[in-house]
């Protein structure tokens, strides 16, 4: 199987996974999914989030997300337990079916390792 079909197939499992048991059912977007694993590395699962505050989640999943493509470090926690990135090596210029593809592929490898899919 094509590399590409393979990832689209991986893909449609995992968006129906978590929006069956994240969203009743509603199909998440890109935007919620990196925003549910922001939540996950934040590991403050349970309360409710300022707007300014869910930026910073999504911030933080991308930061992890693209942390094995060599683009971000992890640098340290603050006080209030929220992980902070260091930039090793700026983004490309994707355009953007690019940048779509790439977190795609990011978020999707980010499930297998934690063997949520398979």
């Amino acid at each position: 199987m094509a590399r590409d079909e393979k990832l689209k197939e991986r893909w449609d499992m995992l968006v129906t996974k978590l929006s069956d048991q994240f969203a009743e059912g509603e199909d998440l977007d890109l935007d919620g999914i990196i925003y549910l694993i922001g939540v996950q590395e934040l590991g403050q699962i349970h309360r409710e989030f300022k707007k300014n505050e869910k930026l910073d989640l999504m911030h933080i999943a991308i930061c992890r997300l693209l942390e094995p493509y060599g683009y971000y470090e992890f640098d340290f926690y603050d006080d209030q337990g929220w992980p902070h990135y260091k930039v090793k090596e700026q983004l490309p210029n994707l355009k953007a079916g690019e940048q779509s593809v790439l977190m795609k592929e990011a978020i999707v490898s980010y499930f297998l390792t934690s063997e949520y899919i398979n």
